[in-house]
């Protein structure tokens, strides 16, 4: 979603002419499991340490799905508190997109079993799989959406548990995931809100470089490969960093330039919370301290496509997420997806 959307049209009052002024978030809502795991308890389960952990990622703690508990079990709390957040109902949402790599069924979509779950009326739904980076893709979507007329406001889900795809003897990968899921209500805003500039893309030529080998179509699970460790996710955590770190930049600035936007106008950076490592290359990068940077990996570490969401939510408890914030979001993930948005609350 590039430069020629950033700014949508005001003429005329039907949704096919689109009549929004700003199009932004109007609700978030936000759930995590239950169920602590932290560093003392991977220290009984693979070869490593709180220590060695922490100094590598700035992780002390994740959040798990317990065993039984499913992903739309959480999303659907974080959807009805999105809902409630933004004072609408089941009628008032006219799309659903869910974004996920982790389905509770590879069909039917979690966005069908939400639409019907929520008891929302008839509208499309459907799940988008743009791993790490899926909020922001599913915010852009959304977006694009309502600006063309084929909506007036979406229901954007982000929830992955990868847990259910993780290796509890691999501490490469192990160690960095958590649990969890976020929702936005995304449509008409004040003016000067909203989503005032976007960039999305992708290098798929690292596809690879995160990935889950067997229990696709192309490979799919079967009883001889089920002890396989190629169903778990595997990831040359190397290669990626170095994308990550190079990326983030990337996106960002292409963003503040479909925004037309310096870094300095930004309050509030909101990154996707893989590593501790890339968030401060990016603060170095802009030069922004603490105060305009939300860091809340330590406690919920990687949760995938919910990451951003989750960021939010604890700047807003924390009283830094206000009507009127500037904030920038940056994700990047397996695909390799990557996308910027800049954001005024």
């Amino acid at each position: 979603m590039r430069g020629a959307l950033s700014q949508p049209k005001c003429d005329g009052d039907s949704l096919k002419q689109n009549s929004f002024k700003a199009i932004g978030i109007q609700g978030l809502g936000v759930c995590l499991p239950d169920r602590i795991l932290s560093n003392a308890d991977l220290e009984k389960m693979v070869d490593t340490t709180d220590e060695w952990i922490y100094t590598r990622t700035g992780i002390r703690e994740r959040r798990i799905l317990s065993p039984g508990q499913a992903p739309s079990e959480i999303a659907e709390v974080a959807a009805r508190r999105a809902m409630a957040d933004a004072g609408v109902g089941p009628e008032d949402i006219d799309g659903v997109l869910f974004c996920t790599y982790t389905p509770d069924y590879m069909m039917p979509t979690s966005a069908c079993l939400m639409q019907g779950r929520l008891g929302i009326p008839s509208c499309m739904a459907f799940d988008m799989n743009a791993a790490c980076t899926g909020f922001v893709y599913g915010l852009q979507a959304a977006y694009a959406l309502i600006r063309s007329g084929m909506a007036r406001r979406v229901l954007v889900i982000a929830c992955d548990c990868a847990s259910r795809l993780m290796d509890y003897t691999d501490r490469s990968t192990c160690i960095l995931f958590g649990d969890g899921s976020g929702a936005a209500i995304v449509g008409e805003v004040p003016e000067g809100r909203g989503i005032l500039g976007n960039f999305a893309g992708c290098d798929g030529k690292g596809g690879t470089l995160i990935c889950q080998p067997i229990g696709g179509s192309a490979h799919p699970l079967t009883a001889e490969n089920f002890a396989n460790k190629d169903r778990y996710i595997q990831m040359n955590g190397r290669e990626v960093f170095k994308f990550a770190v190079r990326i983030v930049q990337d996106a960002m600035d292409k963003a503040l330039e479909d925004a037309g936007m310096q870094a300095s106008e930004i309050d509030l950076l909101v990154m996707h919370q893989a590593n501790i490592r890339i968030i401060h290359a990016a603060m170095e990068r802009y030069g922004f301290g603490h105060d305009r940077v939300v860091i809340d990996i330590e406690k919920h570490g990687n949760t995938s496509s919910a990451s951003i969401p989750v960021a939010l939510e604890t700047a807003r408890q924390e009283g830094r997420l206000k009507p009127g914030t500037t904030c920038a979001f940056v994700a990047f993930g397996a695909g390799l997806t990557y996308a910027a948005s800049i954001v005024r609350w």
